[in-house]
C-alpha cells in the first residue's frame, strides 16, 4: 500500500496533522469560506474522509467583511490532556502594508465537536501553533509581524507561555529570519531530548520550503539542519509537486514518521495553479537525530506506514458558504437544494454554495428551477476563485447568460433568450480550458464557449499596486451554486445536482 499525493487535492492548504490514539486528523486553512478550518480523518494515512469545518456557526466565526484570501489563516491542531486544541488566525485586512490579524484558541473533547467558543490570544503575528511540553506547560508559537514601513512584514518567531488561555510573561524570540526570508508557519516538537522547530520559509510560492532547526532548550539557540530544507521544490521546476513547504510532523504508534505539507500542481513548468495549494504527505526518516525526507523534495508516490488499510465509504466534500455560515436562513437541503438570493460576491451575505475543484478534469452540473422578471436577480452555477475572478452561467431576466469576471472587469460571453423555467447547466474543467453547456429542453448542448480556466488560479488572482499587495491568491478554484438578489426583492432557486 502506498500514499498517492496530493492526499487532499484542491483547495486544502497549510496542513496541520495530529494523531490521537489510532486516528489521524489534518486541519487546513479556509480563508473567506465558511465553515472555518476543514478537517479530514484517516486511520492509515492513505484514505481520508472529510469531516466538514470546525467553526460552523456565526458564534464561532464571523467572516463578514473579510477580504478575498483573508479570514482563517493557517490553523494548528494538537491533542493533549485528552482534548483537541485548535489555534488559528483571522485576517480582517492585509493590504497597504498592514495586517489586522487576531489569533484565537478553541478546544473540544472530540475532533467532531462540539467546539468551545474561541478565545482571543496575543496577536502579534499569524500562523500560530501550540506546543505542549513534557512538564505540562503549553506555549504559543507564532511568527511575528514586522510593522515597520517598507519592511516585508516578517520579523521572526516568538514563543510565549500560556496558562489556560492567559499569556504569562513576555514573548521570547527563538528564531530570526532565514536566508530565504519570510519565515512563518512555526511548529515545535520534542523528540529524544531535542526541541525541533519546523518553519516555512521563502513565501508560499515557487521559493517555498520547510526548514528544521533544533535546540536542547525550548528557548534556543536553534541551529538549522546542515543538510538544508526538509522539503522544497524551489530548485527543480520539473517536479510534479511545486511550492512545497509549510510542514507539520506526526508519528505512528510504531515510530514511523510523516510530514504533511502544502504543494501545488501547476499547468506546465511553473505555470498557473488553478487547483490552488493542496495537502501532501512525505515519509520522514531520522538521520543523525534530524528528521529528513528523501532528497529533500516532494514525491508523488510515498510508502505507506505499516497500518491496517482503512478505506471509507465514498462521500462528497461538504459545502462551503462564501463569508457566511451554511444555514437554514438561506439554504435548505432535501430532495433538492433551495437557495435564497443574496448579495454579490463582494457583499457580506452572498448566497454562494461551493466545493473545491480537485482534479484537472472535472465536471460540475445541476438543474436549476428559477423564475424571475427582475434584472437584479439571477441563479445558476459558478466556477469561482474570488470576488474579482469568476464565471457565472445563470438564468436571468434576459434568459441564459454566461458572464466572466476577470480582475473585477465583467464581460458577457454568451446569451440566449426565452429559456424554460427548468434548465440543466454544466461546466467542465479541462486543464487550462473551461467549457460550458446547457439543456433547455433538447438535450445538453455545448455553448460553443471555451473559456480560460487560469483566470481561477492563485497566480492570476494575486494583484499588486506598485510594491504593495492589493489582493492575495491563497485559495483555489471552486465550483458551486449561486443565487443573487441584489435589490433584496425576495427570490429563491431550486437545484438538483447531476452526475
Amino acid at each position: 500500500m502506498s500514499i498517492r499525493n496530493p492526499v487532499l487535492p484542491g483547495f486544502h492548504p497549510d496542513p496541520a496533522i495530529v494523531r490521537a490514539g489510532t486516528d489521524y486528523y489534518i486541519a487546513t486553512s479556509t480563508f473567506e469560506w465558511h465553515p472555518g478550518v476543514r478537517l479530514h480523518h484517516s486511520r492509515d494515512l492513505v484514505h481520508w474522509r472529510p469531516l466538514g469545518g470546525v467553526l460552523d456557526s456565526a458564534e464561532l466565526l464571523d467572516l463578514r467583511g473579510v477580504p478575498d484570501s483573508g479570514g482563517v489563516w493557517a490553523p494548528d491542531l494538537t491533542y493533549a490532556g485528552g482534548r483537541f486544541h485548535l489555534v488559528y488566525a483571522v485576517a480582517d485586512a492585509y493590504a497597504a502594508g498592514q495586517k489586522d490579524v487576531t489569533v484565537y484558541l478553541t478546544s473540544a473533547a472530540s475532533a467532531e465537536g462540539p467546539w468551545e467558543v474561541p478565545v482571543p490570544l496575543p496577536s502579534r503575528g499569524f500562523d500560530p501553533s501550540l506546543f505542549h511540553d513534557e512538564d505540562g506547560s503549553t506555549w504559543l508559537v507564532n511568527m511575528a509581524i514586522d510593522r515597520a514601513v517598507g519592511s516585508r512584514g516578517f520579523a521572526g518567531v516568538q514563543v510565549q507561555r500560556l496558562e489556560g488561555t492567559a499569556a504569562v510573561g513576555d514573548p521570547v524570540w527563538i528564531h530570526p529570519l532565514t536566508e530565504h526570508g519570510i519565515t512563518e508557519g512555526p511548529r515545535v516538537y520534542r523528540v529524544g531530548g531535542w526541541y525541533y522547530l519546523v518553519v516555512a520559509e521563502g513565501g508560499t510560492h515557487w521559493r517555498h520550503g520547510a526548514l528544521v532547526l533544533r535546540s536542547r532548550d525550548l528557548l534556543g539557540p536553534y541551529q538549522p539542519d546542515p543538510d538544508g530544507a526538509l522539503v522544497t521544490s524551489r530548485d527543480d521546476p520539473r517536479l510534479d509537486l511545486q511550492k512545497a513547504g509549510h510542514a507539520s510532523l506526526v508519528a505512528t504508534p510504531a515510530g514511523e514518521w510523516y510530514a504533511a505539507h502544502l504543494a501545488s500542481r501547476p499547468y506546465g513548468e511553473r505555470g498557473t495553479c488553478v487547483l490552488g495549494r493542496e495537502t501532501a504527505l512525505q515519509r520522514v526518516e531520522w538521520i543523525d537525530e534530524w528528521p529528513r525526507i528523501a532528497g529533500g523534495v516532494p514525491a508523488v508516490e510515498v510508502p505507506a506506514p505499516g497500518l491496517p488499510a482503512h478505506p471509507w465509504p465514498e462521500r462528497p466534500q461538504p459545502w462551503s458558504g462564501l463569508r457566511r455560515p451554511v444555514g437554514p436562513d438561506w439554504v435548505e437541503f432535501g430532495e433538492y437544494v433551495r437557495i435564497r438570493g443574496g448579495q454579490s460576491a463582494s457583499g457580506r451575505t452572498p448566497s454562494l454554495l461551493a466545493r473545491p475543484v480537485t482534479d484537472v478534469n472535472e465536471t460540475f452540473a445541476a438543474t436549476v428551477e428559477f423564475a424571475t422578471r427582475s434584472p437584479h436577480q439571477s441563479a445558476g452555477i459558478t466556477a469561482y476563485y474570488n470576488s474579482r475572478n469568476w464565471y457565472f452561467l445563470a438564468v436571468t431576466a434576459d434568459g441564459l447568460t454566461l458572464t466572466r469576471c476577470d480582475h473585477g472587469r465583467r464581460t458577457e460571453l454568451f446569451r440566449r433568450a426565452d429559456v424554460p423555467g427548468r434548465v440543466g447547466l454544466r461546466l467542465t474543467f479541462d486543464g487550462p480550458a473551461l467549457r460550458f453547456a446547457a439543456d433547455t429542453g433538447g438535450g445538453c448542448q455545448d455553448l460553443g464557449v471555451t473559456a480560460d480556466a487560469t483566470v481561477l488560479s492563485d497566480e492570476h488572482a494575486a494583484e499588486r499596486v506598485g510594491d504593495q499587495v492589493f489582493t492575495l491568491g491563497f485559495t483555489g478554484a471552486m465550483a458551486g451554486l449561486w443565487v443573487q438578489d441584489l435589490a433584496r426583492e425576495g427570490c429563491h432557486a431550486d437545484f438538483r445536482l447531476l452526475p
